[in-house]
């Protein structure tokens, strides 16, 4: 939660933070969802099939989200109109840190800022280039949203852990640390057996390794979402404005 000096500034009509963080959370949260789902319903076979050619039984991420429509149009549309707010909410979490983090562990806010913003922009990249179409920049531009997202999550969360100016004391600030610490211990361990589960798949070829590798690669992905849900407690009843004269959003202040 924000400082009670940010209070007293006069506030401008804008978007509970609250409400603008359940979109951004639950949009990609509910397609991606339909996507598995209109594929196991219609295109089981074809979307749950691999280069081995043994029997798995969930289609992996790129390929419930890439390789068949309508399940592609409908996440690139949440992707792209969730790709601006989502710039908008990592600027938010650098001035916010600024506010409550140690002036000599700024440089690792920034560099957190930095990690987020890369992993925005390679979720787009992955999402408009499919695997079907471009696998090699769908290929590394997921590398590059897996590893930074596992990054920033460690990063924010140690920030606020442990390098705040003053001692974690609201209900809202509490529950946020121990939620992301949650989140970035199960992510970082289903990331770690995505990778073994894909390199005995394509070492071993036994039947079922390939669906636990599509398993712990959707738990990443809920593990992610659930990460940024958090912001809905560190925002609490924050709001989030934009001043069409000066041109800029502030969140009760300026962000930009």
């Amino acid at each position: 939660m924000l400082p009670s000096t940010y209070d007293k500034l006069k506030p401008i009509p804008g978007i509970p933070f609250d409400k603008l963080i359940i979109f951004l959370v639950f949009a990609p949260m509910f397609s991606f969802l339909f996507c598995v789902i209109l594929c196991l319903l219609f295109s089981f076979e074809r979307s749950t099939a691999s280069h081995c050619n043994v029997r798995n039984f969930l289609p992996t991420i790129s390929t419930a989200i890439g390789n068949y429509q309508p399940q592609r149009f409908i996440w690139q549309f949440v992707i792209c109109v969730d790709f601006i707010p989502r710039l908008v909410l990592a600027k938010m979490y650098l001035v916010f840190h600024k506010d409550v983090i140690r002036k000599n562990r700024m440089h690792l806010a920034e560099i957190a800022f930095g990690f987020n913003v890369v992993e925005n922009v390679a979720l787009l990249v992955l999402s408009l280039w499919t695997s079907d179409e471009s696998y090699e920049i769908h290929k590394v531009s997921f590398c590059m949203f897996m590893v930074t997202s596992e990054i920033h999550m460690i990063m924010v969360y140690f920030l606020n852990k442990n390098e705040r100016r003053l001692r974690i004391g609201t209900r809202e600030e509490l529950k946020s640390i121990k939620f992301k610490k949650v989140f970035v211990i199960v992510n970082v361990i289903s990331f770690a057996l995505a990778l073994f589960c894909f390199n005995r798949h394509n070492t071993m070829c036994e039947p079922g390794v390939y669906t636990l590798f599509a398993l712990f690669e959707y738990i990443v992905v809920f593990t992610n979402m659930g990460y940024h849900f958090t912001g809905y407690w560190d925002f609490s009843g924050q709001i989030l404005c934009f001043d069409s004269n000066k041109g800029f959003f502030y969140y009760c202040f300026c962000i930009f």
